[in-house]
């Protein structure tokens, strides 16, 4: 061991020591190295980022005194209410505020509750009312802006976010009281079927970065070999030479280690800030795990070493020269076909159809499932993971097969077949990478295809007879009539309809074993109760039963309660509230209800306005508006709020979608959209790197045949069919395993393929990427063929 050892050392004298070309060749080796280590420290700060973001936005919920231990004695400390909106394609966060007493509790972030008319901002909101994009919103937030909300309030230094004060904030407006901040709230699992896609995006988007660091390890290898047989001339063995080549390989991941940490701490305060996706987080929130960062730390350095170590025994090192024992006989295929059959096992055992039921898998509790029994992940991650090597194993042997039979063509082709013939090795591993990234891309999106219309929920709306819903949690009549007359007159708006709703309860004699009768009063004009129940004729004064359609059950609870000529009790049924009575008059028709614009089905008690006294309505419910836009007046959406923030500014305004989309599937996706932008611009970088290696080490040659006469179009010609070639045979190979491997990863779930040609753009961003790289090699080829490329120290 202590021989090994030395050899080591006398091996990174060699890198560290060897001269200009030793320098280029390790500084090579340790961009390609710290590429992918960025990439991996990357990954194991997801965790910890995770973690981080949930306990930012758990710090900030305001929590109300209650019986638990944690709660327990503590009195309200001010009252609160939400106020959210939108502006154009961004959420702006925010509450309303009103201390409870002189010393309330604060929110993280803030000094002091805001007084009255004033407001505290992020930084990202203040700039964007301060810029000229901000008019509107300006209208919407008339406060004094006089603090700014420190880190520890928000969740990303992007968020749009403020807290306002109030001094009208109360109960009876749908205020909520807080004893303090930091609940953590309900956790809900990750869906089974998300479980399955995270494991895959994992396995997918690592792979590549592991293959380009072992390819990155054996940059300048030819060279080495030659330098390896002048230490065979004065008297090195040849176990000795390939530890000293271990050694060198070691170097350069030591300075891709340093290099790697270097480029993650700048990226991460390059890229935090900027929200990609909306996604964005603070520098500081991107901690690698300690115990996966020494992972890497012990992994990219053991993982040098051992990938040098095997490459060279396929070589024969001798005094006198090198020889490659790898053409000596063709690439076996049996053990290649192996690995992804095994795979392809491991994910037929982890199957279940049943997964929306039964989980089919459970992961670490950074990403929200509690641990237990991991076996089916286990299978899965690994059967992946055997799938997208096997591809990488087949690779060198579907190129081999391949060029060993391709004949003549124009001297550009001939140079490169023959290129590829001697050295199809180096060519399958440059395009290795690419080939694991496009399969991988291929069954994530055949994958996430497949699960999309579980997690995309229709709600019935119909948007073309209203765009837009504004709600207030509380039942004002007054409002609704505000509300109906404020946003008739709003820009945009071609119609607009009110309602107020509330609870009524049957006040006569229950059997003591049954529920008291329990149905909805709503309050509105007559076009606003056809939109909501199918009514004939109506004039201001008319009251109407309305029975939901096809449900005789709710039907008849509707007719307990309101029956006609009969009281019904208009305040809240709870001990030691008083009745509040109100005559259903005995003319009150009964009638149909009919969906409303937003999907939903209502029922009860419906009266226009001059048929109830609305100061009756005490029972905690609903206002409500619906809206009609003309969607040709730009920025109709932004005065709809507008003209919401003025009535107040808790009202809440929604779009009316026919199709609701889950959060953690679109969270998931977006951090997909993330990880797939930074691997693909790592692979890109890698190749390039790689591409740069292999014509430095070919610089001689090419200078030689440029003395010759060969001309450099032919030269760059060849180049660019050394490329296309096995880019053509990779991507062809990853189109088909990360075919067959979506189609068993929807299986595992019991679904079934749903578009077998979407590999298309995926397929074609992968050729462009190579592409790209190709292009970008042309200049420093065109600078190695001049004549003094032949010079030599």
């Amino acid at each position: 061991m202590k021989r090994r050892l030395h050899d080591l050392g006398l091996g990174i004298r060699f890198a560290l020591g060897g001269g200009r070309e030793g320098w280029v060749r390790t500084l090579l080796t340790a961009v390609g190295v710290g590429l992918g280590v960025a990439l991996l420290l990357g990954a194991a700060s997801v965790p910890r980022l995770v973690d981080e973001r949930a306990d930012r936005i758990h710090d900030r919920q305001p929590f109300s005194a209650g019986s638990d231990k944690n709660t327990r004695g503590l009195k309200a400390s001010l009252l609160y209410a939400d106020a959210d909106t939108e502006y154009r394609e961004d959420t702006v966060g925010g509450k309303l505020l009103r201390p409870a007493h002189a010393d309330p509790v604060l929110p993280p972030g803030l000094s002091a509750i805001p007084a009255p008319g004033t407001m505290a901002v992020s930084p990202a909101l203040r700039d964007l009312l301060d810029s000229s994009d901000g008019d509107l919103l300006r209208q919407r937030l008339p406060y004094e802006i006089t603090a700014t909300i420190g880190d520890a309030g928000l969740v990303e230094p992007s968020e749009l976010y403020y807290y306002a004060g109030s001094a009208t904030l109360s109960p009876d407006t749908g205020a909520s009281s807080a004893a303090g901040f930091g609940n953590i709230g309900e956790v809900r699992p990750l869906d089974p079927m998300l479980v399955v896609l995270v494991i895959l995006i994992c396995v997918v988007l690592l792979m590549p970065v592991a293959i380009f660091i072992a390819t990155a390890v054996r940059f300048g290898s030819e060279q080495r070999d030659r330098r390896l047989a002048a230490l065979r001339l004065v008297g090195a063995d040849a176990r000795t030479t390939r530890w000293i080549a271990g050694g060198e390989a070691l170097a350069g991941a030591a300075l891709g280690l340093a290099t790697g940490t270097l480029l993650f701490l700048g990226g991460a305060q390059v890229l935090g800030p900027l929200g990609l996706w909306s996604f964005g987080f603070f520098p500081g929130d991107l901690r690698p795990l300690p115990w996966l960062a020494l992972l890497v730390a012990v992994a990219v350095p053991a993982l040098a070493v051992t990938v040098t170590l095997a490459a060279l025994r396929s070589v024969v090192i001798e005094p006198l020269g090198v020889v490659r024992g790898a053409r000596a006989r063709r690439r076996r295929l049996w053990w290649r076909l192996a690995m992804p059959g095994v795979g392809v096992g491991l994910l037929l055992l982890s199957q279940n159809p049943g997964a929306r039921n039964a989980p089919v898998s459970v992961l670490p509790s950074a990403l929200g499932i509690q641990l237990g029994d991991y076996t089916d992940s286990l299978c899965i991650a690994t059967g992946a993971t055997l799938v997208l090597a096997g591809l990488i194993t087949l690779l060198p042997w579907l190129v081999e097969a391949v060029v060993g039979r391709l004949r003549g063509g124009s001297p550009a082709w001939q140079l490169a077949v023959r290129r590829l013939q001697l050295s199809s090795g180096t060519a399958a591993r440059a395009v290795s990478g690419i080939t694991v990234a496009v399969a991988g891309s291929v069954a994530l999106q055949m994958y996430s295809v497949g699960i999309h219309d579980d997690f995309n929920k229709v709600t019935g709306a119909d948007a073309s007879r209203a765009q837009y819903t504004v709600l207030a949690d509380y039942p004002d009549a007054k409002l609704a009539e505000r509300m109906t007359a404020s946003f008739r007159n709003t820009p945009g708006v071609r119609k607009a309809i009110g309602s107020v709703t509330s609870y009524v309860s049957w006040p006569g004699p229950v059997p003591a074993d049954d529920i008291r009768p329990l149905t909805t009063l709503t309050v509105g004009d007559c076009a606003t109760l056809r939109e909501l129940a199918r009514i004939d004729s109506c004039q201001d004064g008319d009251t109407f039963v309305v029975h939901p359609s096809g449900d005789p059950d709710k039907a008849a609870w509707v007719d307990r309660t309101a029956r006609v000529g009969q009281p019904v009790n208009t305040a809240p049924d709870e001990p030691g509230v008083p009745h509040k009575l109100w005559t259903l008059p005995a003319s009150a028709r009964t009638v149909v209800g009919r969906p409303d614009p937003t999907g939903g089905v209502q029922y009860g008690i419906f009266a226009t306005p001059a048929a109830i006294d609305t100061s009756l309505m005490t029972s905690v419910a609903r206002t409500s508006a619906l809206l009609t836009v003309d969607q040709e007046v730009p920025d109709a959406a932004e005065h709809i709020r507008n003209t919401a923030a003025k009535l107040s500014p808790q009202l809440q305004v929604r779009t009316v979608r026919t199709i609701e989309r889950d959060q953690q599937y679109t969270g998931i996706q977006t951090g997909l959209q993330a990880a797939s932008l930074a691997t693909l611009g790592l692979i890109g970088a890698a190749m390039l790197v790689s591409q740069l290696e292999q014509l430095r080490e070919r610089r001689r040659l090419l200078a030689a045949l440029v003395a010759f006469g060969t001309r450099r179009g032919t030269l760059a010609g060849s180049v660019l069919w050394q490329t296309a070639v096995p880019v053509a045979l990779g991507i062809g190979l990853a189109v088909a395993g990360g075919l067959a491997l979506g189609a068993l990863m929807l299986r595992i779930i019991g679904k079934t393929v749903t578009d077998w040609w979407l590999f298309l753009p995926l397929a074609g961003a992968g050729a462009a990427v190579i592409g790209a790289v190709t292009l970008l090699s042309l200049p420093p080829l065109w600078r190695l063929m001049r004549p003094d490329g032949l010079r030599t120290e």
